[in-house]
């Protein structure tokens, strides 16, 4: 009897350390909640409303506020340290704007989505009648090329917040390309949105055939105005630049265009212009991360998110040690191709100084390098990328320093 007392309060102290990690996740991720707001039943009802206590947030990126002095907004990032499971809400995904454009107001009444170029039958589609075609739903990360950790980022919201994860429904655009009738010679695709510096984007005409989505639903519902409603194109595993919001038109062409988002982006070979798009193997810790702080050396559930353009994730380690030994963590999600996969494991924790960062592998076999690893490979100094940073997809490692009394901090500072 006194052996199975004892027995239960160990699990008890081993339950109430590990339990501790919700509770400092939310209390170290999120602003205390403010005093209820009286809603009527009716607002209830329409739709619904999360919980008063919970008050996670998007932020603006540092550089500048969104909005801006002149109403304008930029870039604002989704508090990852906050999130459960690979689905980000639809509230709470980033938003990344051209030069601050101002937000289109497009009736979906009067919405025109027009295909033409090399094709043998130009045609217009309105709202309705791309809801004719048969739909699918895919689950797919979308992360803009900003999307890099500095010195001066303190949080895994300021380091990896430009990038979300969502279910998007809409149809394939290869099933609307056929309808058209792709022409010889055509290899190449140029997207444009009707935001008013009037992004558009190459993507080659293979990634167009194969996985690429003329979305008009996200989460279970339509997709939001800051997110691109009433349509946009969803071009899985390529930066976000590419997934053209407010989709208006797409021209099909026979070679590679120099447009205002593919500024930039040309190789100094022309041959392999554009080739270089899709995001390598990534992953970030989440908890313990940034800003937050251990009460006490104990036992902790350790998680993050892994991606990749490439594919699947097929394997996540994690070091405690700064990068010396490595040991699998659990995969503890669904794994779909080019979307956020949730990975974990226990972890004891015992009290000392430690260097936390995760590395991620896909289905290709690429594996997430550090950033001495990426400057040897490009020939630069060890450190270089860590006082210049990277330039282009950015996948690095991140690294958190826990010190001893406990609080986490980001190793680059």
């Amino acid at each position: 009897m006194d052996s199975k007392k004892a027995s239960r309060r160990k699990f008890l102290k081993g339950g109430a350390a590990a339990a501790a990690v919700g509770a400092i996740q939310s209390a170290s991720g999120q602003t205390p909640a403010p005093a209820p707001v009286k809603r009527s039943l009716k607002d209830e009802v329409a739709y619904g409303e999360r919980s008063h206590y919970v008050t996670s947030v998007r932020v603006a990126v540092l550089e500048r506020p969104s909005p801006d002095e002149f109403g304008l907004t930029f870039h604002v990032l989704t508090p990852l340290q906050d999130q459960v499971g690979i689905i980000t809400p639809s509230s709470l995904h980033f938003v990344g704007t051209h030069r601050g454009a101002i937000v289109p107001d497009i009736d979906p009444r009067e919405y025109r989505f027009l295909l033409h170029g090399m094709v043998d039958r130009p045609l217009e589609f309105t709202l309705e009648e791309l809801k004719r075609f048969p739909s699918v739903s895919r689950i797919h990360f979308v992360e803009c090329l900003g999307n890099r950790a500095r010195a001066d980022h303190k949080t895994v919201q300021q380091t990896h917040g430009l990038t979300s994860c969502s279910e998007w429904t809409g149809v394939l655009l290869s099933v609307l390309l056929k309808e058209c009738g792709v022409q010889k010679g055509a290899n190449w695709v140029v997207s444009e949105g009707a935001e008013e510096v009037k992004g558009a984007g190459s993507i080659p005409l293979a990634k167009a055939m194969d996985d690429c989505l003329v979305a008009y639903g996200q989460n279970g519902e339509a997709i939001r105005p800051q997110n691109g409603f009433p349509v946009r194109l969803i071009v899985p595993g390529f930066e976000g630049i590419y997934n053209t919001k407010w989709l208006r038109r797409i021209k099909v062409v026979d070679h590679y265009y120099m447009t205002y988002n593919d500024y930039g982006h040309i190789s100094k070979d022309p041959k392999v212009a554009g080739l270089n798009l899709q995001w390598g193997p990534k992953s970030v810790i989440t908890f313990p991360s940034g800003g937050q702080k251990l009460p006490g050396p104990g036992v902790y559930q350790l998680t993050g998110l892994a991606w990749s353009g490439g594919g699947a994730v097929r394997k996540v380690e994690v070091s405690a040690d700064g990068g010396h030994t490595w040991k699998d963590a659990e995969i503890r999600s669904q794994v779909h191709r080019m979307a956020h996969t949730r990975f974990g494991m226990t972890w004891k924790w015992e009290g000392q100084e430690c260097m936390l960062q995760s590395r991620c592998t896909d289905e290709l076999g690429q594996v997430q390098p550090t950033k001495a690893q990426l400057a040897k490979f490009f020939n630069q100094p060890p450190d270089y990328y860590h006082t210049h940073g990277v330039q282009g997809t950015d996948n690095t490692i991140q690294p958190w320093r826990v010190a001893a009394d406990g609080s986490v901090s980001n190793a680059f500072a």
